[in-house]
């Protein structure tokens, strides 16, 4: 066990600097403050995801103690905000917004969010402000690799992913009906139009990755006009956009939803947000495996097949989709060259005189921005 440093250089050491050892400690100290344990809580089973550092960092541990003399126990999972140093994708981390959306999801739908345990907005139990939530067991589909290429949906039948498609736009469907979404998630509002918000928030966002670094990317800054001059005339109305809506941010029992996850993306929109989200990321991972010469999974998240199942489930009739298709692929953008960026900040990758080529579906956007994109 490495030495327990004295407490003034232990506030100094990052999350993920800090021994095991010690984070237990410091999770146990921490613990014991909020249940009152007859004893100090013991933590177990300790460990770090193998990926991490662009999103929220998550640290998994197991916990028991006992109250009057009755034990209790669990597998929990602590969402922190990833640590200056690893170059983080997104410029801020509303750990204490995420928290109650997520609850305010939880009171509202059946939809399965993990059961939501603390928040702590104070950083010095562990360096950063965290919440804790029940851990739950299940599968997901991977993005490294892509689940296009290798894994259980990969080799799952045409009727079990479509079975998927199914339960996952029903998860989106029962998100965008929780009623008067302005008045349960007032923090997510602001002054105007959603939309024109949402996009303002992205053009900021890209202006802090990227642009204001001289690390502008043309096909970025095309794809802002090409939005500017296709505005839909009549968005439809607001409602809850989980943000970051799409499989490998819902953990499955075969092939049911049991914990939908990552609400960090929450916005007030409209329902087109996350439907040409879901359909697009899908694409971007069918995109690369057609480029390797790879079947990948072109029967999974079809465009009409998703319009279909949503429009029955909901009564709504889409609107406007290939200006939500366009954007998502614009935010996805800007997030494959703040990666790209992160990988040459850290010596992984190297520059390139084309800037255009910092985004990976390069291709993909500028045939849906010259509208010669093939869906079928």
């Amino acid at each position: 066990m490495t030495d327990d440093p004295d407490p003034a250089q232990r506030q100094q050491l990052t999350v993920s600097e800090r021994d095991l050892d010690i984070l237990a400690e410091d999770l146990a100290r921490w613990l014991d403050s909020k249940v009152s344990a007859d004893r100090p809580p013991r933590i177990s089973e300790l460990s770090r995801p193998q990926s991490g550092g662009m999103s929220s960092t998550s640290i998994l541990f197991d916990a028991e103690w006992s109250v009057g003399g009755r034990g209790e126990s669990g597998s929990f999972v602590a969402r922190m905000a990833p640590e200056a140093g690893s170059f983080p994708v997104f410029e801020t981390y509303d750990l204490a917004t995420q928290y109650r959306v997520m609850a305010g999801v939880a009171a509202a739908t059946d939809v399965p969010v993990p059961e939501l345990c603390w928040l702590e907005n104070d950083e010095k139990p562990l360096g950063a402000p965290f919440f804790v939530m029940r851990r739950v067991d299940g599968r997901i589909p991977t993005d490294n690799p892509p689940y296009v290429f290798v894994g259980w949906l990969f080799e799952a039948g045409p009727a079990e992913r479509r079975r998927l498609t199914h339960n996952t736009v029903e998860v989106i469907a029962k998100i965008h009906d929780i009623p008067d979404p302005a008045a349960r998630f007032p923090m997510l509002s602001g002054p105007g139009r959603s939309l024109h918000r949402h996009v303002a928030a992205q053009k900021a966002w890209y202006r802090w990755a990227l642009a204001d670094d001289g690390f502008e990317i043309p096909l970025i800054e095309r794809t802002f006009a090409w939005l500017a001059q296709h505005w839909p005339a009549q968005p439809g109305p607001d409602v809850l956009s989980w943000g970051d809506a799409r499989p490998g941010n819902i953990i499955y029992q075969e092939f049911d939803p049991v914990a939908v996850l990552d609400w960090e993306m929450a916005a007030l929109g409209p329902r087109e947000l996350d439907l040409g989200w879901v359909i697009f990321i899908h694409r971007f991972f069918q995109d690369l495996a057609t480029r390797f010469g790879q079947p990948g999974l072109p029967d999974f998240l079809r465009r009409d097949d998703v319009v279909t199942k949503y429009q029955e489930l909901t009564g709504y009739m889409v609107r406007d989709l290939d200006f939500y298709l366009v954007y998502a692929a614009l935010r996805h953008a800007i997030v494959m060259a703040r990666v790209k960026r992160r990988m040459i900040h850290f010596g992984e990758d190297t520059d390139t005189p084309d800037r255009d080529d910092y985004v990976m579906h390069r291709t993909s956007l500028e045939a849906l921005l010259d509208g010669t994109y093939e869906w079928d």
